[in-house]
């Protein structure tokens, strides 16, 4: 009789107990390593917008520039392991700046950070002010030969694929050009646009309402795909043979991500990245959709970190 009295309490107390929510059941954050106005920020907003529509919930678009994206990837890694914070994970910060000569981070993007999902690819672009002297990439290299250590080229910092791929430039044509690197590619596009800079290899999401606009002029772009946006610019291993420079964008979380979080996450970036009218949005942007899942890449992940590592050692990069 007891243990008949104990077994109904039981159940009538389960019964009461309110049930697990579903994930997410509260808002979210996803955090951007640059500043506000480059690619970064457009994939987390759009990020936010979208996945947040499928969610049913409120994603936050948090901005954390330095280090070229690792100030950012750090505070994800400190977040709590519930999947409610979400990280903008482009190339350079996960296959590149971790891996620069010198000291260790105190985070490795790469290692510390679980891949969710790619959002899609980025092309690359060789890009001056309208008002350039400079009218095709041939003028551009001819001008570095005659005048070394004097041209200029910027990108959001030290180890990003702007600052290797122009590495990767000045070693293919002998030439000496300075780096200047900024918090953010928006930085750097002000600087070109004012003057101050001679040109950028930059990701042509982050320039391409100015070279629409005619503020900026496309001399190349730096793979071999014609980009679907600028069908008829030329591609520098048309003037450097054996260049070619592609980024993507993707979203990471924790290491400890719980299943189910990366499981939401995973799901609804494939939905978004499936939707035609969504599509188009990000190929406004400058980004070619394509969607991967964890495994895929985190493979693609680490093919790169392999690729560009060979780049840094050839080239000496130093993390500052």
């Amino acid at each position: 009789m007891l243990k008949t009295v104990i077994c109904s309490a039981m159940l009538i107390a389960a019964s009461l107990a309110p049930a697990r929510a579903e994930f997410p059941d509260r808002p979210l954050r996803i955090i951007s390593g640059s500043a506000a106005g480059g690619s970064n920020d457009f994939i987390a907003r759009f990020v936010a917008d979208t996945v947040g529509g499928v969610f049913g919930q409120r994603i936050v678009v948090e901005n954390r520039s330095g280090v070229n994206g690792v100030i950012g990837a750090e505070a994800v890694v400190n977040s709590p392991a519930d999947g409610y914070t979400a990280f903008v994970c482009p190339m350079s910060t996960m296959s590149i700046t971790p891996q620069l000569i010198g000291p260790p981070m105190r985070v490795d993007p790469g290692v510390d950070l679980a891949p969710v999902a790619m959002v899609g690819l980025s092309s690359y672009g060789v890009v001056v002010r309208a008002g350039s002297s400079y009218q095709n990439l041939a003028d551009l290299i001819a001008a570095a030969r005659a005048r070394p250590g004097q041209l200029t080229f910027g990108s959001p910092g030290v180890g990003a694929a702007q600052h290797l791929g122009g590495e990767l430039l000045k070693q293919l044509t002998g030439t000496d050009m300075v780096h200047v690197a900024f918090r953010g590619a928006a930085p750097a596009m002000m600087e070109i646009l004012a003057g101050r800079l001679d040109f950028s290899l930059t990701n042509l999401g982050d320039a391409v309402r100015q070279i629409q606009g005619g503020d900026l002029r496309l001399l190349a772009i730096a793979d071999d795909t014609p980009s679907p946006i600028f069908p008829n610019a030329p591609t520098v291993a048309q003037t450097v043979p054996g260049f070619e420079v592609v980024g993507w964008f993707g979203i990471c979380a924790r290491r400890e991500i719980p299943a189910a979080a990366l499981a939401r996450w995973n799901s609804a970036i494939r939905q978004v990245v499936a939707d035609p009218e969504l599509r188009q949005r990000l190929a406004d942007g400058g980004i070619s959709p394509r969607y991967e899942d964890a495994e895929t890449f985190a493979r693609r992940i680490a093919h790169d970190r392999e690729n560009w590592l060979r780049v840094i050692r050839a080239v000496n990069i130093r993390a500052e």
